[in-house]
């Protein structure tokens, strides 16, 4: 009897791959292992419906459904190792688990403010766990400092100033998501937030987290030499790939310094022959040779199709996948269809003082389209970016 399918990460990723392998006919023994105490659930909700308290829990799947597809989904079971010339994989209490295959989901954890680990009332972001402790230190809060303004930060920023909370919003670049999405769509994400009453403070950091007698957070000395009172602190501030547990295995791992993650090809298959690699912990290649890692939700399932065909032997989806994701803040929804990047050429093409739409132009064609408010637009261009249609034409036909 042959060993079993092993899946380290019990997120979307995993629980992805898991249905894949099913809905493709693998009838073998499939283990789903999860360190955390959750059978697999959603993790966008958390930084708006259920921070807000109008939700209790995100699963993705009802508790029936592991036993009904014969999915051994075992939780707070987390792996330390890989032996991957013995074919195990190491778990948290001292016991080893046979593979076949052993697919690495372990997804991300988020970076902490240094020397923050004691203060009551300092969170992030990344477990239903976390979003519990949130919730509960907003219900007391007047005032919320949340450090980042990338996407969890805007969010959780929308999702308190909904509740009533002051929020101050910090962040070192010089607009919102201007990492990702360029200076020219973060200052229109900027407005938005100033517009609903966020206290945004761009072009700063934090120097100094201050806190009352009992160790217990009251505010922060901002690098600009300004204090902020907070009776609630969130570092939304990135995360980084959780493969510590695979330092000896002798899989190969992106470096820190360019993003971290497993190195994989472009079906998912790692440097050691029968270990996968799937979702945000996972550096894919691309079709240009480089690897990289895209924490995106629809991602994770479009890459458990492809590193399901490859695992099977069975043919994998011909079209073009074009990336895509969306961030709710207030009423809007900013969607992003493509590769939008910072560094691209970006034409706004509507704004009407809170939607709008912008191109990202790579090379003269169309790499990538965002919007806020404007599903409609946004989503109809996806051919055009699966095509690297020339900008000056798309232009030109809508005149």
């Amino acid at each position: 009897m042959s060993a079993p399918i092993v899946i380290a990460g019990a997120g979307l990723a995993g629980l992805r791959t898991a249905e894949e392998l099913r809905r493709a006919g693998y009838a073998g023994e499939l283990v789903l292992l999860g360190d955390e105490a959750h059978a697999p659930y959603d993790r966008p909700p958390l930084s708006k419906q259920f921070v807000r308290g109008e939700i209790d829990s995100t699963p993705l799947r009802p508790e029936e459904f592991y036993g009904e597809k014969n999915i051994d989904l075992r939780l707070k079971t987390a792996a330390v190792g890989v032996d991957s010339a013995a074919k195990k994989v190491r778990l948290a209490d001292g016991s080893a688990l046979e593979y076949e295959h052993l697919v690495i989901a372990t997804g991300l954890t988020p970076r902490r403010l240094p020397g923050t680990e004691d203060v009551t009332g300092v969170h992030v972001l990344r477990s239903h766990d976390d979003a519990v402790a949130i919730r509960e230190s907003a219900r007391t809060a007047e005032q919320a400092l949340i450090i980042g303004a990338g996407f969890i930060g805007c969010e959780l920023a929308a999702s308190l100033r909904a509740d009533g909370t002051a929020v101050v919003l910090v962040e070192p670049q010089p607009a919102p998501l201007a990492g990702v999405l360029g200076v020219e769509v973060g200052e229109l994400v900027a407005r938005l937030h100033r517009a609903e009453g966020v206290d945004l403070r761009c072009g700063t950091g934090v120097d100094t987290l201050l806190t009352d007698p009992d160790g217990r957070v009251r505010g922060a000395r901002l690098a600009d030499g300004s204090e902020v009172s907070a009776q609630l602190a969130v570092a939304g501030i990135g995360s980084r790939p959780v493969t510590d547990w695979l330092a000896d295995s002798g899989i190969e791992l992106a470096e820190p310094t360019a993003g971290g993650g497993v190195f994989a090809d472009e079906a998912g298959r790692t440097s050691v022959p029968g270990v996968w690699a799937v979702g945000d912990v996972a550096a894919w290649r691309t079709p240009t040779g480089e690897h990289r890692r895209i924490e995106h939700w629809t991602n994770a399932g479009e890459q458990a199709k492809l590193l399901t065909c490859a695992l099977l032997g069975t043919e994998p989806p011909s079209a073009p996948q074009v990336p895509y994701f969306w961030s709710d803040q207030y009423d809007l929804k900013i969607q992003a269809l493509g590769t939008p990047r910072a560094s691209d050429e970006i034409r706004i093409l509507a704004d009407d003082g809170r939607k709008f739409l912008a191109y990202y132009i790579r090379e003269g064609r169309l790499a990538g389209v965002v919007g806020a408010g404007m599903t409609g637009r946004v989503m109809k261009m996806r051919s055009a970016i699966a095509a690297a249609a020339p900008v000056d034409e798309l232009l030109g036909a809508t005149q």
